[in-house]
């Protein structure tokens, strides 16, 4: 069982900069492709980006491509993501996830940690 934690979260202007992190805990991390998601207010949470275990291929949404980055550090069982050039619409409750190697669905979610973004 993966448990994943997540912090970095608060508020910043429009054009300003933020770090998520994601800890998890257990072993193979290595094994989990880990992902950020999003919700805001009345709508359905998305995926934002994604890495896989060993860190050789990310996806981005385009709403997020060129302003969003994830990396990931195994050696501490953490995943980040980097958001620059933050806009109003960035505001919500972000999440990481991980899914197993071979698995299609997400099935291990952090507790969220809220991002608000002001003009």
């Amino acid at each position: 069982q993966v448990q994943l934690t997540e912090s970095g979260g608060g508020r910043t202007q429009a054009g300003g900069s933020l770090r998520l992190s994601c800890v998890a805990s257990g072993r193979r991390f290595v094994l989990y492709t880990m992902g950020w998601f999003r919700q805001a207010p009345g709508e359905e949470r998305t995926l934002l980006a994604a890495m896989s275990g060993e860190g050789r291929n990310a996806y981005y949404a385009d709403s997020v491509k060129g302003r969003f980055t994830i990396s990931r550090d195994n050696t501490k069982n953490a995943v980040y993501l980097h958001m620059n050039n933050l806009k109003d619409e960035d505001t919500a409750v972000y999440y990481c996830a991980a899914k197993f190697r071979g698995e299609d669905r997400y099935d291990h979610w952090g507790q969220g940690t809220q991002v608000t973004v002001s003009s």
